[in-house]
């Protein structure tokens, strides 16, 4: 059994502040742990530029200087492994390359990219330092199809790429959901991509025709407006505000549909979620998005909330039709999207590298 070191640039997993980062990597670690390896969070520092301000990168560059001197030497000597999860321009990782290189073990990544547009502009040098990071990793898990485009492009040397898809940390899928309750909707209130799509939600229900009836879980800064865009269709649509885990599952247990068109998802947890209950996605097509939905076919963008209703509506007119796709996203989801699958992707990779510095 293998020591693995693992980091976060952007949000350590233990952050207080909830955010699909921080469940993601969580997640990676319990799978990367799953065979009964020892994973340890090498550093919580946080290295993230989130508006392109060259005296912030200064500064943590220097912060990560001092950093990487502590770890290669307070490293646990045993350590085999370097892993880092999240490697991009905003939030590059100045510890692995340096710190694997001096104690001489392999160094992965999972779900990182490669922006080659970000090299000139506010964020050059910290773009420069997370390919430079990409080109050290022996190996690079991507989740999504539009990350391996660029990986592919710029991939480095005989570096190896490897699908790892996003996944539920979870050995078993729950019950499946009876699909005759309201129409669900979880997804924290954010302005930015988030609040584009509760726009584009409450542009679909307008077109809505007959009873229908929506719960939305969720919370956060934009709420006012959100509450705002759904005033007009008054008790049709319920705020249960942010739920524990296991309240929104009682949420997913009678769901008829998941509604959420996606803007800008790097894929979304919620949509496995979902599709492990049983439950219909309604989304838009949309890159990353489709990495994690039941294969079918989904309204484009280009049609618009009008396309996502005529597809919401004929699955709220056919209960039999929910069903039948709910059973067989719960199959999509069991096949390729649960815990077992991640941790035997990642160390059928990854063993032998650990073994060939042995």
């Amino acid at each position: 059994m293998a020591r693995v070191a693992f980091y976060a640039p952007m949000k350590s997993p233990d952050s207080p502040v909830p955010s699909g980062d921080r469940e993601m990597a969580r997640n990676l670690m319990t799978a990367i742990a799953a065979q009964g390896d020892t994973v340890e969070l090498a550093s919580s520092l946080r290295l993230y530029d989130k508006t392109g301000d060259t005296r912030v990168q200064t500064q943590l560059h220097e912060a990560a200087e001092r950093e990487a001197e502590r770890l290669v030497t307070e490293l646990p000597t045993n350590t085999a492994l370097w892993v880092t999860y999240h490697n991009y321009y905003k939030a590059p990782d100045l510890l692995g390359p340096r710190v694997s290189s001096a104690r001489g073990i392999p160094y992965v990544q999972l779900e990182s990219t490669r922006a080659t547009s970000r090299l000139t502009g506010p964020w050059a040098g910290f773009a420069k330092a997370a390919h430079n990071a990409c080109d050290a990793a022996d190996v690079i898990f991507y989740h999504t199809a539009n990350d391996l485009i660029t990986l592919e492009r710029e991939r480095f040397g005989s570096q190896k790429l490897i699908e790892l898809p996003p996944f539920l940390p979870a050995e078993d899928l729950p019950e499946a959901s009876s699909c005759d309750g309201p129409m669900l909707t979880v997804a924290m209130m954010r302005h930015g991509d988030k609040l584009a799509s509760y726009d584009i939600l409450a542009q679909t229900l307008a077109h809505l025709k007959g009873q229908w009836a929506l719960n939305i879980v969720g919370d956060g800064p934009a709420r006012p407006e959100v509450e705002a865009m759904m005033a007009r269709f008054g008790s049709k649509v319920r705020f249960l505000g942010q739920l524990d885990r296991a309240a929104v599952q009682m949420c997913y247990d009678t769901a008829s549909v998941l509604l959420w068109p996606g803007v800008n998802e790097a894929y979304g947890m919620i949509y496995l979620e979902a599709q492990a209950s049983g439950i219909p996605v309604v989304a838009q097509d949309r890159p990353g998005v489709r990495d994690v939905l039941l294969p079918s076919t989904y309204p484009t963008t280009e049609t618009g909330p009008a396309g996502l209703a005529a597809h919401l509506q004929s699955l709220l007119r056919d209960h039999t039709q929910r069903l039948k796709t709910g059973t067989e996203a719960r199959a999509y989801v069991a096949a390729r999207h649960l815990l077992p699958n991640a941790t035997e992707t990642f160390w059928k990779a990854v063993r032998p590298l650990i073994e060939g510095r042995g």
